[in-house]
């Protein structure tokens, strides 16, 4: 018998979506990457642009689902070079590292919320970690 997917063992699409709804509400009230962030792009666009949140979800959705080996394909809205082209969907914010570790910190403390074990919350703390470089490009390039 196959081991079940990280996918399977999170619960599927269902499970996955009402932990992206509460992580994605949660980085919009987080003090650092928020609505309050000092960071002036991440403030704008958790005041400006929460129209398109639930299109946000559904994007972080079909994202895990696939990182997760689960049956949906994300793809990019906006194309970069890597396979999942988070480089260019976050350049324009100029996340730091700090930034990115404290959202993956909002993760976390979601997955303990919602009671994901543990062995499956580090299996999606380090698929989400794995994305570090791609999404902190932009301030990389920004400070160069």
């Amino acid at each position: 018998m196959s081991e079940q997917s990280l996918y399977e063992r999170l619960g599927g699409v269902f499970a996955i979506a009402a932990v992206v709804d509460h992580f994605s509400d949660a980085v919009v009230e987080n003090p650092i990457v928020g609505r309050r962030s000092e960071n002036p792009a991440l403030r704008e666009w958790h005041t400006r642009n929460l129209g398109r949140l639930p299109g946000l979800k559904f994007m972080r959705t079909l994202w895990v689902c696939n990182v997760a080996g689960g049956p949906f394909q994300y793809t990019a809205t906006e194309p970069g070079s890597t396979a999942l082209g988070l480089e260019e969907a976050h350049r324009r914010f100029r996340i730091s590292p700090e930034e990115f570790d404290e959202v993956a910190a909002e993760l976390g403390r979601t997955l303990d919320v919602v009671g994901v074990p543990e062995q499956e919350k580090g299996e999606v703390l380090a698929a989400f970690a794995a994305h570090k470089d791609e999404v902190t490009e932009g301030y990389r390039a920004a400070a160069s």
